[in-house]
């Protein structure tokens, strides 16, 4: 018995008529999706993208403080180490104090000398001036001298011209004659004497007189406090003072410590780096544009940076605040000769300084050389290109070193005052 056979399956298979109907609308649809997408794109970027300059060649930057002894000496204590955070004013490196404190005792005791040399001249003045008075008396009683000599020898002359007379008579012998020329002869020789004494007494006049007004210019116009001598040990004082108040390195600033090579006993010479100091919440970033970038970029856009520590979680608020004046081909140690040899053109880059917002720094602490990246809203255009007035107050400054000289004018009055033999 022959079992009953299937029936075959039937198939209906699309017309071409129909294939190409359908892969018509296929691209049709794809067509329209693509422009759609075309004309959102061209209105995203016409609308929104074109307002904004976006890189990733952006870097944390802050200033790096070295601190350099500003004089010589030997290391014996270090008091902070890399990664200490340091406040301003705090001790960093004591140096050996001991040739500086021999300096200052050497510079005490030359302001000390100074001050009695100084005193010596003033009272020399007085000496000097009784000197031109002892000398003028001297001049006056040489002045009588002669004027006595000059009457002796008046009478003697009268005498012999007598004794002249009567010896041509017969009246007076030749001895009584030889002895009036004899006392004229005598009375002559006390005048010249006496002359004499008179000249060396004007020249003794003129001589004190040139030794008081030479001692009187020394001291004209200034008392013993301002001499010039005084004045000048006074300021090697000061400077002695400074560098014994220098033996202690001083932090500048608030900040973390990188960079430490100094060791203890070690000898270091005025201005060698020992390490540095880096004030984490004053940091910027470099954000290197390409030159086709800048056209839109001004003085005061806000921006919008994200770091690769943390992530696009944590945005950070910044603002151009300015932008370099030179790529960074410009600026190189081997700047690039492209007047030479073949020539290739590479896009330049110029780095524009954006300023972040401290509190948000405080919050989400930043360490020098981080990757950023950075957005920058170009729709605000009312701003500079470059800066077009310098500034009006320091861009940093510390307080920290002008407390050294503290106590050296009061130790420069008081070896004065010690020395003015004044009760």
């Amino acid at each position: 018995m022959n079992s009953p056979q299937p029936a075959a399956a039937t198939t209906t298979s699309p017309s071409p008529l129909q294939a190409r109907s359908r892969r018509k609308r296929s691209l049709a649809l794809l067509a329209a999706v693509v422009a759609v997408g075309a004309i959102a794109f061209a209105l995203y970027d016409w609308l929104v993208a074109s307002h904004y300059e976006h890189t990733d060649n952006a870097y944390v930057q802050g200033n790096i403080v070295q601190i350099t002894p500003q004089a010589g000496g030997t290391v014996m204590a270090i008091a902070a180490d890399d990664t200490d955070f340091v406040r301003a004013g705090s001790t960093l490196v004591q140096l050996d104090p001991a040739d500086a404190r021999v300096a200052l005792a050497q510079a005490e005791a030359g302001l000390a000398q100074a001050v009695r040399q100084a005193r010596t001249l003033y009272a020399n003045n007085e000496t000097l001036a009784a000197q031109v008075r002892l000398r003028q008396a001297d001049a006056t009683r040489a002045q009588a001298d002669i004027e006595r000599a000059q009457a002796e020898v008046a009478r003697a002359q009268d005498d012999a011209r007598r004794r002249q007379q009567l010896a041509s008579a017969g009246a007076v012998s030749t001895e009584e004659m030889n002895h009036a020329q004899t006392q004229l002869t005598a009375a002559r020789t006390q005048l010249a004497a006496a002359q004499a004494a008179a000249g060396a007494a004007q020249a003794g006049i003129a001589a004190a007189r040139e030794q008081l007004a030479s001692n009187r210019s020394l001291t004209q116009g200034v008392d013993v406090q301002q001499h010039p001598s005084v004045l000048a040990s006074a300021g090697k004082l000061r400077e002695a003072w400074l560098a014994s108040r220098r033996m202690q390195l001083l932090a500048p600033v608030d900040g973390y410590v990188a960079r430490r090579s100094v060791q203890l006993g070690q000898r270091v010479a005025a201005g060698s780096p020992l390490m540095a100091i880096v004030p984490l919440k004053e940091v910027w970033v470099d954000a290197n544009f390409k030159e086709n970038q800048l056209r839109n970029l001004r003085l005061g856009q806000p921006a919008t940076l994200t770091a690769d520590l943390y992530g696009k979680k944590v945005q950070y608020r910044g603002t151009v605040a300015g932008m370099g004046v030179g790529t960074g081909a410009a600026f190189a140690l081997l700047p690039a000769q492209n007047a030479t040899g073949n020539w290739i053109k590479v896009v330049q880059r110029v780095p524009v300084r954006i300023a972040l917002e401290p509190q948000q720094v405080a919050e989400h602490p930043l360490r020098v050389g981080l990757s950023m990246n950075v957005e920058v809203d170009t729709r605000q255009q009312d701003g500079a290109s470059l800066a077009e007035a310098p500034r009006n107050a320091p861009l940093t400054q510390t307080r920290v070193f002008d407390q050294l000289e503290d106590g050296a004018d009061a130790e420069v009055s008081r070896i004065i005052q010690d020395n003015l033999g004044k009760s």
